[in-house]
């Protein structure tokens, strides 16, 4: 690291768990987000700042007024622009450094099929199950750790499926492909705006500590927010031995430059 980034990161070499040589890491590694929304923008605002040297956006849509009520990463001016682009400029004013590749694409299981086998860590950060269960099933195949968010109206809940460890469930687990879940988007049901702030944050948070190896993962957790209260439940989750995701073989483990946080 030079001058510049030893003071940029001061605040995480202080950090016993990370240091030097957890910032290097950090500078090494290549995250994928899927979704430049609610739960998107605060989730690479925060992987950028934090040094996450490469970052892959995918998101197809394009930013609308109804937006800024709660994604974070657009303005005014930026209405009509793609977000994965607004994103990618905003992410670029706090840290020039990171390298980001903004995809104006849907995130269908062709292109994550190609994108998950790149990354150290995926963040879902979309909006229906269909994208989901295909970001899920791409993170079993290639064995990447996945940290998967939600939030609609006041409630929220937020895990990490790590398929490096063959005891750990996957989001199918959970919520059965099969299962018939009817999406419900934000223009039905509004959501509150602080609340898919926290959840992205919290997503960033999962997601570095997995890159560094640091602390306990929500892996076979899930952990519930209801914002009325603010009250957190959580649960535990077990993997499913008749799961039609990842009760079949694993991939290879990947390029092993991260560690499995317990």
């Amino acid at each position: 690291m030079d001058d510049t980034q030893l003071l940029r990161y001061a605040r995480h070499l202080m950090l016993d768990e990370i240091g030097i040589e957890g910032q290097r890491a950090l500078l090494a590694a290549h995250a994928l987000v899927i979704g430049a929304g609610g739960l998107g923008s605060p989730a690479a605002l925060y992987l950028g700042s934090a040094g996450v040297g490469r970052l892959t956006v995918v998101d197809h849509d394009r930013v609308d007024l109804t937006n800024l009520q709660r994604q974070i990463a657009h303005n005014l001016s930026r209405v009509g622009q793609p977000k994965a682009a607004s994103l990618r400029a905003t992410v670029a004013a706090i840290n020039p450094d990171v390298q980001l590749r903004a995809l104006v694409r849907r995130a269908d299981p062709a292109l994550l099929d190609t994108l998950v086998a790149e990354a150290d860590v995926v963040l879902d950060c979309s909006d229906n199950f269909d994208t989901r269960h295909a970001v899920n099933a791409a993170c079993v195949r290639h064995r990447r750790p996945l940290v998967a968010g939600a939030a609609l109206g006041w409630d929220a809940q937020l895990t990490v499926v790590d398929p490096r460890n063959e005891a750990s469930p996957c989001y199918a687990c959970l919520f059965a492909p099969d299962a018939g879940h009817q999406d419900v988007a934000c223009a039905t049901l509004g959501v509150f705006a602080p609340l898919v702030g926290v959840v992205g944050s919290l997503q960033a948070a999962e997601a570095l500590k997995l890159l560094l190896g640091a602390g306990r993962s929500l892996a076979g957790r899930l952990l519930m927010i209801d914002a009325r209260t603010m009250r957190c439940d959580e649960i535990a989750i077990t993997r499913d031995p008749g799961c039609s995701v990842c009760a079949a073989p694993r991939g290879p483990a990947g390029s092993g430059r991260i560690s499995s946080a317990p």
